[in-house]
């Protein structure tokens, strides 16, 4: 008797242990059909290679780490622009008049001044500087756009003299390829969690 007991319980667990597997290892793909072959249809997420980077002395690595800190700064702030200008865009669909949308916009200015107004102003001129930059990355318009759409040409120029004064610029482009190709690469790792 108890040898069936011990056999119907070895049975069990190798069966359970092999359902188990068969569940784990099931997954479902989208797939397409070409000349009568079933071909799963994968979306693989692209790979990035970036050389080891060599610093020529002390202040070029130390340049670099700043701008790695600042990007993690001010990134999110970017990301939050492109967010809320959506929000924005959707909602100005809604609107019929342009008093209405003046309105829309005083609201949503004050709220956002009331929730970040004060961790912008703690920003330095050069993380201002690449806020500016990012900005044009995520909406694809540079601030001065922005700011004119929104607020009209006189703030925008108000705006953009001050920027002037402190060296920046709201009509500053984002460059990928040139200026910008430091800051695009540490974009990319900070993005997929390398730095």
């Amino acid at each position: 008797m108890k040898i069936k007991l011990v056999i119907l319980l070895g049975f069990a667990l190798i069966f359970s242990d092999l359902a188990g597997q068969a569940t784990r290892n099931l997954q479902l793909f989208p797939a397409r059909t070409i000349n009568g072959d079933t071909i799963a249809y994968i979306d693989i997420p692209g790979v990035f290679i970036f050389p080891n980077r060599k610093f020529k002395n002390k202040r070029e690595e130390t340049k670099y780490w700043k701008l790695v800190r600042d990007l993690k700064i001010t990134y999110p702030y970017a990301l939050l622009i492109k967010k809320k200008m959506e929000e924005l865009n959707a909602k100005f669909l809604n609107l019929k008049t342009d008093k209405e949308r003046k309105e829309y916009i005083k609201i949503a200015e004050k709220e956002l001044r009331n929730e970040y107004e004060g961790e912008l102003t703690d920003l330095t001129i050069s993380q201002g500087r690449l806020l500016i930059k990012l900005v044009d990355r995520e909406t694809g318009k540079t601030t001065y756009s922005l700011v004119k759409e929104l607020r009209g040409t006189f703030q925008a120029v108000f705006w953009q003299t001050v920027a002037k004064i402190f060296g920046s610029s709201l009509k500053a482009v984002w460059d990928p390829n040139g200026d910008d190709k430091l800051t695009e690469e540490l974009l990319v790792k900070i993005q997929k969690g390398y730095l």
